[in-house]
Parts: C-alpha cells; sequence; structure tokens
C-alpha cells in the first residue's frame, strides 16, 4: 500500500474522507476488521438525523492519529482494516425491508471471516447487524446507552430504534444473560423496557448505579457478566451527557462523560470480541461537529479493542 495512503502518514485535511483515513477497499475479504457506514434512521419516532452520521463520522474521524496513547496499540500494526463504504439502503421506506439489506450485507462480511465495525444510523441497525454475524450462535452484549432498547413496540410497531435488543434475545441472537446494559436513564410513559430487560437476566447498570459504583467497580461487572465468551459493543452516543454529544435524536442530561466512557472501554482489552457499532450522532443537531468527533473517537477505542481481539482469536478454535 502507499505510505501516503495509509492512516499513519495522510494528512488529516485531504483525500477523500474515509473512517479514519483507512483506504477505501470493496473486497472484505482482503481484511480482518471492516469499518462500516449504515445511513439509515427510518425506525426513529422523533428527532431524526442519524442518516447522516456515518458521513460526518469520516470527516471528523480525519483527527484521529494511529498510535493510543495510553495503551500504545496501534491497530493498524495488528490488523488489515479499511473502509468498506456504506450499506446501501434500498428500502428507505420499509423498516423491515431496510434491515433485510443491512443483514445482507452483513452475512457477505460476516462469510470473509471479517469482523465488523460500524457507524449508525440509529439503534435499530444493530439487530439486523446481529441477524447476520450471530446466525450460528447468540452473542453476548456490552451496551451503552440512556435507554434498554427493549420495549416491545413504540407506536405500533416492533422493529423502532427502541426494541432491536427485545427482538434480538427473541430471535434467538443476543444471550440475555451475558448482556449488561451501561448508564440508563431518563424518563419512560412504561417500565416494560426496564422490566424486560431485568427479567430476561440482562444486568442494567441505571447512571446513578455507574456514579455510585465508578468506572473500574463498573469495568468489573461487566468482564465477570460477558466472560470469555463471543460478545458485541454496543455504544450509542445518548449514553454520554449531552454536554459532550447534543447531536442525537434521544438526549437524556445526567450522562456519562467522555472522559469515563473511554475509560471503561479501555478496562475491556482482552474481551473476546466479534464487532461493534457506534450510533445515534445526528450531526444536524450538533453544528459544531463534535457530536460526530466524539462518535469518531469512540470508534478508534473500540477499533483498538477488536484489533487485539482478533489478533488472539487467530490463536483461539475457529467459531462453528
Amino acid at each position: 500500500m502507499d505510505k501516503k495512503f495509509h492512516p499513519e502518514f495522510a494528512q488529516r485535511y485531504s483525500g477523500i474522507a474515509t473512517f479514519m483515513h483507512t483506504p477505501l477497499v470493496y473486497d472484505p475479504s482482503e481484511l480482518d476488521i471492516a469499518l462500516i457506514g449504515v445511513p439509515y434512521d427510518g425506525a426513529v419516532e422523533n428527532r431524526s438525523g442519524a442518516r447522516h452520521g456515518p458521513r460526518e463520522i469520516r470527516n471528523m474521524s480525519g483527527m484521529i492519529r494511529s498510535i493510543h496513547h495510553v495503551t500504545r496499540i496501534n491497530p493498524y500494526k495488528l490488523c488489515r482494516i479499511a473502509d468498506i463504504g456504506d450499506v446501501p439502503i434500498t428500502h428507505l421506506f420499509h423498516p423491515g425491508e431496510a434491515h433485510a439489506d443491512i443483514t445482507d450485507f452483513y452475512r457477505k462480511v460476516h462469510a470473509a471471516g471479517v469482523v465488523p465495525l460500524s457507524a449508525g444510523g440509529d439503534h435499530s441497525i444493530t439487530l439486523p447487524i446481529l441477524r447476520a454475524i450471530a446466525a450460528d450462535k447468540p452473542v453476548g452484549m456490552i451496551q451503552v446507552d440512556a435507554h434498554t432498547d427493549t420495549a416491545d413496540e413504540e407506536l405500533g410497531f416492533k422493529f423502532s430504534h427502541g426494541t432491536p435488543f427485545r427482538r434480538a434475545v427473541e430471535e434467538g441472537f443476543l444471550d440475555p444473560d451475558r448482556t449488561v446494559q451501561i448508564g440508563i436513564r431518563g424518563t419512560q410513559n412504561t417500565e416494560e423496557g426496564w422490566n424486560f430487560s431485568l427479567n430476561s437476566g440482562m444486568r442494567v447498570i441505571f447512571m446513578e448505579e455507574f456514579t455510585s459504583l465508578g468506572v473500574d467497580a463498573v469495568i468489573a461487572e461487566v468482564r465477570q457478566k460477558v466472560g470469555d465468551g463471543f460478545t458485541y459493543i454496543s455504544f450509542d452516543v445518548d449514553g454520554l451527557d449531552p454536554a459532550f454529544a447534543p447531536g442525537t435524536g434521544t438526549p437524556e442530561i445526567g450522562g456519562i462523560s467522555t472522559r469515563e466512557a473511554q475509560a471503561l472501554l479501555r478496562g475491556l482489552r482482552g474481551l473476546n470480541l466479534v464487532g461493534g457499532d457506534v450510533v445515534e450522532v445526528a450531526p444536524p443537531f450538533d453544528p459544531s461537529g463534535n457530536t460526530a468527533l466524539v462518535g469518531a473517537t469512540m470508534m478508534y477505542e473500540i477499533l483498538c479493542l477488536l484489533a487485539e481481539s482478533v489478533n488472539v482469536n487467530r490463536k483461539r478454535p475457529q467459531r462453528p
């Protein structure tokens, strides 16, 4: 690869915007980790705009260099990483069919043995991703979010951005006994989502408990809950306080700080990770671009975790 197109050598303000200045590659079989945009927000019941998230995250990710200042991980030294573009959504006005578009795309990525790291898009996109990568065996999940997203339906619809993880459990793609939801808060009109999460076996860490326990204790609980099984990370930027990420569809005050979120993610090193996403960045609600920068930075933190995990998994038995 020509050095001038490598993340370590690219000028941050130049070239076509790709995630973290990685090459644009269309054949996932050439990669270990694929960076993917999912520009879809057709399952949002109120403030739309997350369809613009992948493009603005790409723009702001040009600010991110290669080597992590704490862990000294350089993911590009560990793995073959590239941007493989956006999922083509051919059924924008039909959520079920749009989700099928997403699943079809990720099945090809998964069949190539590639680990996906995605930028949404609303949080409904995680369900079709899990349908592709967890088809053989349910995965555990670490979810940073203000909301459990385990409602049965929203406005009479069962596949909104407030329902994906109830559906994922019901369809057998998500193991609730290995799922932790972190940062939950905010008013609801019904307790059904909270109750489903708790009754199904998920560990729900409401924001007040997160503050009381502290980041290190939360990390310890997460690691114990998910164990060494296959685990997915889903990071909704509304898990952060809107002081740090105002550009999102359902902001809730009193949330996690960016510093706490980075420390939390860094505490997940060594887990058996099979993918991740950052969702609900809605640039129209933040003209400053700061929310997109936050999204790009959290993607980089997850990328470092995935790169280490891919290296370890090369020595583990392959998934069935």
